[in-house]
């Protein structure tokens, strides 16, 4: 197996530290699979999933749970029922119907695959549906959290929490939409789902410490973010895919094809979702572009870039504080081809996303998530 090929390996969920007996074999490791990937992708420009998304392009995922999605954010409110009237109003705010539901149709489409592959009824338990709703409150409440910590001003296409009732609230807010999570979670009573639903909020917590910091060594940089990543991003649909696998009584192999499912969507989205920090706008995008930038973080297409212009590199390192180091960089992953590698890492992890769900018997539920992969690829927000 090449150092290449361990990159997207799907035998073992813990990906990005196996193999590796002291931290500086981990850093030696990442800094080659950094230079290799570059080399592949000078050598093949063609970013086009597998032939299998061809064959499922017609597929809308979203259509296949449609009645499941449309009642979530009506449960969720039903959840979120504080005798406070205020913070009803903020924990309840971004339930509107109107995000993108990814993650909880993810689940339920994951739930329905393997409830088919382990010849279960096709409909989802009342516990997979459970899971889907979890996920999509643990998600909201992060982003109610997150920009706090960046100040951010919109949220889908609408102020922020925390421009609406302050800062202290909206902390609040996303700590009681957490609990009521956890709650939902306890009540389920099974031990495995809680763990991997802890797993979840362990990994978010430090993910974003991760990414308070940042790696002196230009070779660590690119391992940092990809386990940043990882745990703020996809750990969540990891875990979702797993549970949903777990309650349909599945074999350990095929709970691990779900994960791994779910994880290399999971850094997909994140990747794409990075790229399209520079190249989308904020009409489109519902909330700020350049965002990462002007928070001091350098993402996939700046950490590419560096490779052709290393006077990036000194920028990184001040987290783009001085006048002017936003504007430059930008400039310079323009100039290079840092947003075309970061597209084509990410569609080598839902190549890897695609071989995964394939191991499952052959349902329509299977074929939407291979088309998930190409919509994650080709999306414009």
């Amino acid at each position: 197996m090449t150092t290449f090929d361990l990159a997207y390996c799907n035998s073992c969920r813990s990906c990005y530290t196996k193999s590796f007996q002291t931290p500086s074999q981990s850093t030696k490791y990442y800094a080659r699979q950094h230079k290799l990937l570059s080399r592949k992708f000078e050598s093949d420009h063609s970013h086009s999933l597998s032939t299998a998304t061809t064959q499922t392009q017609h597929l809308d995922p979203f259509e296949l749970v449609r009645s499941d999605l449309q009642t979530l954010s009506d449960d969720i409110k039903q959840e979120l029922h504080p005798y406070e009237k205020e913070l009803a109003s903020v924990s309840q705010y971004h339930f509107d119907g109107k995000g993108k539901s990814f993650r909880p149709m993810i689940a339920m489409l994951m739930a329905k695959a393997v409830n088919t592959h382990n010849e279960k009824p096709l409909e989802l338990s009342r516990n997979q549906r459970k899971c889907a709703m979890i996920a999509e409150m643990i998600h909201t409440s992060s982003l109610v959290h997150d920009d706090v910590i960046d100040d951010s001003d919109t949220r889908r296409g609408k102020p922020s929490i925390h421009k609406n009732w302050g800062e202290r609230k909206a902390i609040l807010g996303g700590d009681y939409i957490m609990a009521m999570a956890s709650m939902a979670l306890a009540r389920m009573g099974n031990e495995r789902i809680v763990l991997a639903y802890s797993q979840i909020l362990e990994d978010l917590v430090k993910g974003e410490f991760m990414q308070l910091g940042s790696k002196e060594d230009e070779n660590e940089r690119f391992a940092h973010y990809l386990k940043k990543t990882f745990k703020k991003t996809a750990s969540l649909i990891a875990n979702s895919c797993k549970s949903v696998a777990i309650l349909a009584e599945s074999t350990e192999e095929t709970i691990e094809m779900a994960y791994q499912y779910g994880r290399n969507v999971g850094i997909a989205f994140q990747l794409v979702d990075d790229l399209l920090d520079f190249t989308s706008c904020e009409n489109v995008m519902g909330k700020p572009t350049a965002a990462d930038l002007k928070l001091g973080l350098a993402t996939a297409p700046v950490l590419f870039a560096a490779q052709q212009h290393p006077s990036l590199n000194e920028m990184i390192m001040r987290r783009f504080s001085q006048p002017g180091d936003v504007a430059a960089a930008r400039q310079y992953v323009a100039k290079s081809d840092g947003v075309e590698q970061t597209r084509y890492l990410a569609t080598q992890h839902c190549n890897a996303a695609i071989q995964n769900i394939r191991t499952f018997k052959h349902s329509i539920e299977q074929d939407a998530l291979v088309t998930v992969t190409s919509k994650v690829i080709n999306r414009l927000k």
